[in-house]
């Protein structure tokens, strides 16, 4: 081995020397090259590269420890990633239309997307939900448009994810409420709540309460969840929203694994062992534009959680070591000029979260950076992951991309950058410092600015954007959601107050209000008996913020 290193080395000297005498006539396209994360990009890379990499301690085989190449032995040869569209708009009988008509197309999982006021835990005839009902995603307010969500759709036969965070006990409990009412028992349930509310201080800012009574609510579902749901996954740890924000791929994994730990220590806090929840969280990753570094991202973040869990934690089931993820394809890298050419975008950003070894995959539509997307765009996106599973021959083999002198060279680095990420934040005192003292936001937005200055200066070409432009006609055919949805769901919450048996609601709130001031006491069950009562999202929400306050440009008040 050591006589064809030397070899190796002897024959890269004599290359590169060749190689200067070509570049002397004809240079490089551009200086530096490097990946979205800046990391340098070297003109070739070989086994030298590589070769401190020890394979059976840090690659390894699929379905075994550290889990690089893959979380099951045989990845998607045994069984395709969930192929789960991201959908809600207008009312619960729009989106559930929309539903019926994508798992008429092939689709094999739901994701649902809220509206605003629903995120932030306002009822649709809440004075600050004028203008927002339904706009973003779909309106829900009651158990009663839960039920119309997902009318004609067995809850015991489809998988389910909902992106919701603040008020996600509340919609989980809708959502057991409903199964309940169907005479479905809880285990049968699978799917995910997305229950992630660390990020939304980062990136989002769809937040209600303060950062540690946000915790603990979270901490109260995936407790309630384990002990109730064996199925369903009681959080997806999201770096999605904070790519979305301007994050690199390092910085994703980084943070989102932070937020992780962050999780696993405050349940482990609550009185549950490691092995007895860990098995059921999920992480959501973005799928941007820079294909390899996507690809070795997701490997990356397999290999340094599976460590984090075994030597941090010291988790003993191997399910608990796993890194198991939802993938969207990037909504900020679309672009509202020439619109068709997102297809292809899209295309690629989905092929490297398959080869990068994805559970899940949403797959954005191509005229998302125009409105809410059109059931044609929706067809197309859904198509371009079918064809990647059935057509192009990638999900033949186990990580195909696997030993690649690149793929393996970025996947140690940027395994090796998020390690010094996490180191400085347990420097700093944990996640909830690092983001109340701003030093996450701060990275975030510096690493964005950076980058838009690349794409002003060129340095990063946007074909059509920057480059490449062409005169186009206005858009037509868009989604619009009619300003009136808010109307009705106004006069539907009317219905519902003159027919309910209020006085069982205000027991119910007060119920609520009373677990809230106990820290021992898990809130899942008061919301359960608030939402079967048919107490509103908005009322629950407002029977919290009674307690705990609410979090408003880093204050509470």
């Amino acid at each position: 081995m050591a006589d064809n290193k030397e070899k190796i080395a002897e024959a890269l000297k004599s290359w590169n020397e060749k190689t200067q005498k070509v570049l002397a006539k004809n240079p490089e396209r551009k200086a530096q090259f490097e990946t979205l994360s800046e990391i340098p990009i070297n003109r070739l890379y070989t086994p030298l590269d590589i070769e401190h990499i020890d394979y059976l301690e840090e690659i390894g085989f699929p379905g075994q420890y550290p889990f690089v190449r893959g979380v099951q032995n045989t990845m998607h040869r045994g069984r395709l990633w969930t192929m789960r569209q991201y959908a809600g708009f207008g009312s619960a009988e729009d989106t559930n239309k929309r539903f019926r008509y994508l798992l008429e197309q092939g689709q094999t999982g739901l994701s649902v997307a809220f509206d605003l006021p629903t995120q932030i835990g306002y009822d649709s005839d809440h004075p600050l939900s004028v203008g927002e009902v339904g706009k973003v995603g779909v309106a829900i307010d009651s158990v009663r448009d839960m039920a119309v969500l997902f009318d004609q759709i067995p809850l015991d036969q489809v998988s389910t994810s909902m992106t919701i965070n603040s008020p996600a006990a509340v919609i989980t409990a809708m959502y057991l409420a409903l199964a309940d009412k169907s005479n479905i028992s809880f285990d049968k349930l699978r799917g995910t709540i997305q229950n992630d509310v660390l990020k939304e201080y980062i990136a989002r800012g769809t937040y209600i309460f303060p950062p540690h009574i946000a915790l603990r609510i979270t901490t109260n579902i995936i407790e309630y969840c384990a002990k109730n749901m064996p199925q369903w996954n009681s959080i997806s740890i999201s770096g999605y929203h904070m790519r979305e924000a301007g994050c690199t791929a390092t910085q994703e994994v980084a943070f989102t694994l932070a937020n992780g730990i962050t999780y696993v220590q405050s349940v482990i806090n609550a009185g549950l062992k490691v092995d007895e929840f860990a098995p059921r969280l999920s992480f959501f990753f973005s799928a941007h534009l820079d294909f390899f570094e996507e690809i070795a991202k997701y490997r990356a973040a397999r290999r340094l959680w599976a460590k984090i869990m075994k030597e941090r934690f010291k988790a003993q089931d191997p399910r608990s070591w796993m890194l198991r993820y939802h993938v969207q394809t990037a909504g900020c890298s679309l672009t509202a000029q020439q619109p068709l050419l997102n297809i292809l975008r899209t295309g690629f950003e989905a092929l490297s979260a398959v080869l990068g070894g994805c559970q899940s995959l949403h797959t954005n539509s191509y005229d998302e950076a125009l409105a809410l997307p059109s059931e044609q765009a929706v067809q197309i996106a859904l198509r371009t992951q079918q064809i990647i599973a059935y057509e192009i021959g990638v999900t033949e083999t186990v990580d195909p991309l696997g030993g690649s002198y690149y793929v393996e060279y970025l996947t140690d680095k940027i395994e090796s950058d998020a390690e010094q990420y996490i180191k400085k934040i347990d420097e700093m005192g944990g996640m909830v410092t690092a983001i109340e003292s701003g030093y996450v936001q701060q990275e975030i937005a510096h690493s964005a600015y950076e980058y838009q200055k690349k794409v002003e200066s060129k340095e990063r070409i946007v074909v059509g954007m920057n480059k490449f432009q062409i005169k186009e006609p206005p858009p037509t055919g868009l989604l619009k959601v009619d300003m009136s949805v808010g109307e009705r769901q106004a006069e539907k919450l009317k219905v519902l107050r003159a027919e309910r048996d209020n006085q069982a609601v205000l027991r119910c709130l007060e119920d609520v209000k009373r677990a809230a001031k106990d820290e021992k006491e898990n809130l899942m069950p008061p919301i359960l008996e608030a939402v079967k009562a048919e107490a509103t999202l908005g009322e629950i929400c407002d029977a919290l913020r009674e307690v705990f306050g609410e979090y408003v440009g880093g204050t509470s008040y």
